[in-house]
C-alpha cells in the first residue's frame, strides 16, 4: 500500500508508529487523533501542493488517512496497541504466521470482514457486470391468451463514446481516488449490539466506484465527467401464449451500461396479470358464470352463452340428455377452452359455474301461478303436529346466524357455495412502477 511500507509486506512493519504519523500521543483521546487527522490531511492533500510535491504528499495522506482509520477505533486500536501492524497484516510478535484482521475480528465479533479494502487485503473487487433492471409489466389477460409483441422506446446510459467511459478529456488520465485507494468501495463498520461489529463494502460515492477521479477542469466536455450519456433505443417485448402471472421476460444486455463493467446486465420484465371481468385464471385452467334463466334451466337452450378470450362466441345446449335439469351452484366443464401451454397447441379446460336467474317479484299472477304448480313436482305431504303456531318471517343476513360463535356466522354457507367462493378469490398484484414514458407506459425500472 502506497504511503505506509511496511504494510503490505516483511518486518518492516514493526517500524511503524501510527501515533508519530498523527503526531500525537498514545494516550492521545479520539478528539485529539481527530484533530491530528484533519490537520495532516489538510496539509498533505494532493490538490492542495504543487505539481512537483503530488506524490509525496498523497502518500503522506494516505498514510494520515489509514493511521486515523485504525486510532479512531477502539478495536483496532487496542490490536494495534497489542501487536503493532503485525495485527493487519498476518505476522508478528505473538499472532503465529497467517493470522490477518479478519481472522482476528472474525474471531472475537463473529464478523465477516470480506477484505480489510485498503489495509493490506486489498479484496474489495469492482462489478465485472452491470446490474438487472426489473420492471412490473402488466398485462391482460386477452394478452396472456393469445400472446402479444409490444414496441417501446428506452432511454438508457451508455459509455460515453468520446472519452471511452473515463470521463476525462483526451490526453488525460484519470489518477486514483484518494477516497477508496482506488478500491471503488469502502469499509463500513457498524455497532449492531454491545461488543458486536459488523462490516460490509459500501460504493465510494467519491469517484462512484470506478476508483478513478478526474479534476474539474480535465472532464470529458461530452459527458460532463458522468462517464456515460443517455441513449434512446427501440426495444421488442414479446408474450408468448400462454405466458402467466410472474413469468419473467429477459432482454438480454440492454440494461445500464457502466464504467468498469465488462458485461452489462439485462432488463428483466415481471408479468403481473390483470384482473379480467368475467373470467378467472387457475394454472392452464379457466372460470367463469354461467347465467340462465329458470325457464332454460328447466326447459334447456341453444345458445352463445359467453365470449371468449380471443373473441369467439362459446354456445352450449341444454339437455345433453333429455329430462336433465340445471341446477344453482353447478359446475359444468368445457375441454380445451380454457388458457393454452406454452410452446404447445394443448389448452386447460373451461369451468362454468351456473348462476339461475329467478324472475323479479310479482312475475307470476294467479292464474300463471296455479298453471305452474300443476307442472312442477308437487310438495311432501303437510306435516302432523298437535299445535300449530302461525309465524312471519322476514329475510336475513347470513352472517348475523350464532354471531360471536364459532359455529355460526359463515359455518351458514353450504359446501357449494364455499367452492364457488373458493373458485372467485384471486389475489391481484396491481402495484407498478414507472420511470419513462414510452408505448407500454415506459421503461419502468427497479435498479437491484
Amino acid at each position: 500500500m502506497n504511503g505506509m511500507p511496511g504494510m503490505n509486506g516483511g518486518s518492516a512493519a514493526d517500524d511503524i508508529d501510527l501515533y508519530d504519523i498523527l503526531k500525537v500521543d498514545k494516550s492521545a483521546s479520539k478528539a485529539e487523533i481527530k484533530k491530528a487527522y484533519h490537520k495532516a490531511a489538510l496539509a498533505n492533500h494532493p490538490d492542495k501542493v504543487p505539481e512537483d510535491q503530488r506524490e509525496a504528499a498523497e502518500a503522506r495522506f494516505k498514510s494520515a488517512s489509514q493511521a486515523y482509520e485504525i486510532l479512531s477505533d477502539d478495536q483496532k486500536r487496542g490490536l494495534y496497541d497489542a501487536h503493532g501492524m503485525a495485527a493487519f497484516e498476518g505476522g508478528g510478535p505473538g499472532m503465529g504466521a497467517g493470522v490477518n484482521m479478519e481472522d482476528i475480528l472474525g474471531g472475537l465479533f463473529g464478523m465477516n470482514m470480506g477484505g480489510m479494502g485498503g489495509m493490506g487485503g486489498g479484496r474489495g473487487q469492482r462489478p465485472k457486470r452491470s446490474p438487472d433492471e426489473n420492471q412490473k409489466y402488466e398485462v391482460s389477460l386477452e394478452d396472456l391468451y393469445k400472446g402479444k409483441t409490444v414496441r417501446f422506446s428506452s432511454t438508457k446510459n451508455v459509455l460515453c463514446s468520446k472519452c471511452s467511459g473515463s470521463g476525462a478529456k483526451e490526453g488525460v488520465q484519470p489518477r486514483e481516488c484518494s477516497t477508496c485507494k482506488g478500491q471503488g468501495v469502502r469499509q463500513v463498520v457498524q455497532q449492531v449490539g454491545p461488543g458486536m461489529l459488523t462490516q460490509r463494502l459500501v460504493e465510494c460515492s467519491a469517484c462512484e466506484g470506478t476508483g478513478k477521479v478526474v479534476n474539474p477542469k480535465d472532464k470529458c466536455k461530452k459527458c460532463k465527467g458522468k462517464r456515460t450519456t443517455e441513449e434512446k433505443k427501440q426495444l421488442e417485448l414479446y408474450i408468448p401464449r400462454g405466458a402467466k402471472e410472474g413469468d419473467k421476460i429477459v432482454l438480454e444486455g440492454e440494461a445500464d451500461q457502466i464504467p468498469g463493467a465488462e458485461q452489462t446486465g439485462d432488463i428483466i420484465f415481471h408479468l403481473v396479470e390483470q384482473p379480467h371481468d368475467i373470467f378467472n385464471r387457475a394454472g392452464p385452467d379457466l372460470q367463469a358464470t354461467l347465467e340462465v334463466t329458470l325457464a332454460e334451466a328447466l326447459c334447456g337452450f341453444s345458445r352463445t352463452v359467453i365470449t371468449h378470450l380471443d373473441g369467439r362466441g362459446i354456445s352450449l345446449t341444454h339437455p345433453q340428455v333429455e329430462g336433465e335439469i340445471m341446477r344453482p351452484g353447478q359446475v359444468i366443464k368445457v375441454k380445451g377452452e380454457g388458457m393454452p401451454y406454452k410452446k404447445s397447441d394443448a389448452k386447460g379446460d373451461l369451468y362454468l359455474i351456473v348462476d339461475i336467474q329467478f324472475p323479479e317479484d310479482g312475475f307470476f299472477n294467479e292464474d300463471t301461478a296455479a298453471a305452474l304448480r300443476k307442472l312442477l313436482p308437487q310438495p311432501e305431504p303437510p306435516i302432523k303436529t298437535d299445535v300449530v303456531d302461525e309465524a312471519t318471517w322476514e329475510d336475513a343476513d347470513p352472517e348475523e346466524f350464532g354471531k360471536g360463535d364459532p359455529r355460526g356466522g359463515g359455518q351458514w354457507e353450504d359446501e357449494e357455495e364455499e367452492k364457488r367462493m373458493m373458485h372467485k378469490e384471486v389475489d391481484w398484484v396491481r402495484s407498478i412502477e414507472r420511470r419513462s414514458t414510452a408505448q407500454v407506459g415506459g421503461k419502468v425500472i427497479c435498479r437491484n
